[in-house]
């Protein structure tokens, strides 16, 4: 069985079926799209076909490109990569384009055969790309379905056609949110959007009656035609010209140069607007190519495509019976109690939301029914899907209510003592099979497991805030944690369609242990006397989402100021002696009232609407400014090694098992510069030896934090790679 069937009909229609076997979703492979070709051929030459329409044999369309095809094409080259790529993709720009002509005489545009898109369902990638050659797009009315270009989020962009076409049908304008940010639509804002033809009941009824009945000037498209002007205008036009400048500043001001392959997709559209269409294919094939080739959309691809898959997909999983959940109880109604009730109840889960006081519990259920309210202003939600989430989560005080819970999830103040006496509380009517898990960011799993009468049952499963919006969830075993916690743990977060990391009980875990080094670095620069806007800047250079001290206000400088008196308490004399200059600053901001953006005063000012509106004057008079500040790269690798060095001693401990795990979980966990793919590809992208000697200098000049670890030392001796030394615990990668 091949990936393509084709069956020609009486009416004179031939309809191409795309339905890759053993797979739930469509990918193109190169041999599938040989087999597509040589199917255009047949049908072009063949005098009883009066047109063509693509269909899939699947509820979907396509979901992209197998993007082992592209790691062949550069296999396959040897010593020439490039050229091994480039080739391979005007291979393929040529059989779309070939569709596009359908045969018609390329003087007087006649004589061609409609070919037609039918689309049931989600069309991405490739799986839009190849539609997009088509002459008319018919797309089933199923709002269940996503449309869209979204390379630009793995690292790389639309390279088989998509931009060059969505900018020639659009505009540049019109296309940007599309390319620039990986914007997915439903098939009726696709068709208003100009990307798609028609929304029908039938989607293959109706295209084969559109290629039944069109004529020569219906499949000429737009661009071939003479006297073709792009919509919007082309970049020396004058609305063009003041498109494609608020473009550039828009694309910079948004990634600050971080993202390669954001800058190669505009370079594509802006020169390839000014030539011919298939010179501008051209263009848009080497513009790919010289993205495929930056090791950047190498590790995006492999963290945030095949490893967050895996993960997803259960990767580490136990091998142990289905531990799906069916209902949950939340102890705890506030933010996050009231977060997890909603992502829970969302699928479909049934949900008891427990708090001391009725009033608490029914301000938690309140928070989702608020949250549902805005997406049915939004238009992405109904009332009937609010009332049948509402409906499975009980408000309640009731303990009693949790006896037939198969999960616990404790979400309470982080506090030793409350949260033994909620576990054993808990434990005195739940089932003897229910997993309990506590919603800890810093309290070791092991002393809270001490608690229960079933430490095996017992793990820690670490939600970030706002619950609803981030994808990771972190996943803490406890020294006597057993399997079947750990499989009832990744079966929750894959129901509520989140990412989860597995990792070893210790202090801070793994997202904070990495994310707290950061801050302090950043905190630590700042009683040095360097800028805050240096500081701050530098870090969203690297494609952090924030800055140290902007993010510090945004999570509150009283949570830091109480994790340091915590971690103080803990270690004792242990305690890092170069902490005190950290220490004391923040200390006295929050001595002053100022404890970040919550009490509308921190490292920044604001307003009264919470707006920033600068960094804070007095500032200077707890640390003077330097007279000489500091070199940006020096800024950015203290900032950069502070993070990634904690990564390494997390995986040279055991905390973490996984490789994949550390890169995906601080991408979509503190938003580590996701064009790195996260703190181990980045090690393999400026090569352990350099790391190291990078690591030696910056101890000699700021302090043994910088110390490189032995694992580090040994690799860097051995040029040895993180992925070549550990990926074979890493299957898809």
């Amino acid at each position: 069985m091949t990936d393509f069937t084709m069956e020609k009909g009486a009416d004179g229609v031939a309809l191409i079926t795309w339905d890759c076997p053993g797979k739930s979703m469509n990918v193109l492979s190169t041999e599938a799209l040989m087999a597509l070709d040589g199917m255009i051929d047949d049908a072009l030459a063949d005098e009883a076909v009066k047109g063509i329409v693509i269909t899939s044999g699947k509820k979907d369309f396509a979901g992209g490109m197998d993007l082992n095809v592209l790691a062949k094409m550069k296999a396959d080259a040897g010593d020439e990569p490039e050229r091994g790529l480039f080739e391979g993709i005007m291979q393929m720009h040529a059989a779309l384009r070939k569709i596009e002509r359908a045969g018609m005489d390329p003087k007087t545009l006649k004589g061609g055969k409609p070919i037609a898109a039918a689309l049931p369902g989600t069309a991405v990638g490739i799986g839009l790309e190849l539609p997009l050659a088509t002459h008319r797009i018919f797309a089933a009315d199923n709002p269940k379905a996503k449309i869209g270009l979204p390379e630009i989020m793995v690292g790389i962009f639309p390279g088989a056609g998509g931009t060059t076409r969505f900018v020639r049908k659009m505009g540049a304008m019109a296309a940007s949110p599309f390319l620039l940010q990986g914007k997915l639509v439903d098939p009726k804002k696709a068709k208003a959007a100009g990307i798609i033809d028609e929304v029908a009941a039938d989607p293959v009824a109706a295209a084969k009656e559109w290629v039944l009945n069109a004529k020569d000037a219906d499949i000429v498209k737009p661009w071939d035609t003479k006297g073709y002007k792009m919509p919007g205008g082309a970049p020396y036009h004058p609305m063009g010209f003041q498109t494609f400048v608020g473009a550039n500043a828009m694309v910079n001001g948004q990634t600050q140069g971080a993202f390669p392959a954001a800058k190669a997709l505009l370079s594509a559209v802006y020169e390839g607007a000014m030539v011919p269409f298939d010179t501008a294919l051209k263009i848009e094939a080497r513009w790919f190519t010289h993205v495929l080739m930056n090791p950047s959309s190498s590790a995006m691809i492999r963290s945030l495509f095949l490893n967050k898959e895996a993960l997803e997909k259960g990767a580490n999983r136990p091998d142990v019976a289905d531990e799906t959940v069916k209902k949950v109880g939340i102890m705890g109604a506030g933010m996050m109690g009231a977060g997890i009730a909603l992502v829970s109840a969302m699928a479909g889960i049934q949900v008891v939301l427990i708090d001391q006081k009725q009033e608490s519990a029914d301000k938690g259920k309140a928070y989702v029914e608020t949250y549902l309210d805005k997406g049915i202003a939004r238009k992405k939600g109904t009332p009937e899907k609010k009332a049948a989430v509402l409906g499975l989560i009980n408000a309640t005080t009731d303990y009693s209510a949790l006896a037939d819970a198969d999960l616990i999830i404790e979400a309470v103040f982080e506090d030793m003592g409350v949260k033994a006496e909620v576990t054993r509380n808990v434990e005195a009517v739940i089932p003897d099979t229910c997993i309990f898990a506590s919603n800890t960011s810093t309290l070791p799993i092991t002393e809270l497991a001490k608690a229960s009468k079933r430490p095996e049952q017992f793990i820690g499963i670490h939600f970030f805030s706002p619950v609803e919006k981030m994808l990771l969830v972190e996943i803490i075993k406890g020294k006597e944690t057993g399997d079947r916690a750990v499989a009832k743990s990744l079966d929750y977060v894959r129901q509520i369609r989140k990412t989860p990391i597995v990792v070893n009980d210790a202090r801070f875990f793994y997202a904070n242990r990495c994310i707290i080094p950061y801050l302090n670095e950043g905190a630590r620069m700042v009683t040095e006397g360097v800028a805050p806007a240096l500081i701050d800047n530098a870090a969203r250079m690297l494609g952090m989402p924030v800055g140290p001290l902007q993010l510090m206000d945004e999570t509150s400088l009283d949570l830091g100021v109480r994790i340091a008196k915590a971690t103080k308490a803990a270690m004792g004399d242990a305690y890092p002696a170069d902490a005190k200059p950290v220490d004391d600053l923040m200390f006295a901001m929050v001595d002053q009232g100022r404890l970040g953006r919550k009490s509308k005063a921190g490292f920044f000012d604001y307003d009264e609407a919470g707006k920033r509106l600068g960094y804070w004057e007095g500032l200077a008079q707890h640390c003077p400014r330097a007279a000489e500040q500091p070199d940006l790269i020096e800024v950015q690798h203290r900032l950069m090694f502070a993070q990634v060095l904690e990564a390494v001693r997390a995986l040279e401990e055991g905390v973490l098992e996984d490789i994949r795990e550390g890169d995906v979980g601080a991408i979509l966990g503190w938003g580590f510069a996701p064009w790195s793919g996260g703190p181990f590809s980045w090690l393999d992208i400026i090569g352990t030896p350099y790391a190291a000697e990078r690591c030696d200098e910056l101890t000699e000049k700021f302090g043994e934090r910088f110390t490189t670890p032995a694992l580090l030392r040994e690799m860097a001796d051995k040029t040895q790679s993180f992925y070549g030394r550990f990926g074979q615990n890493a299957k898809a990668a």
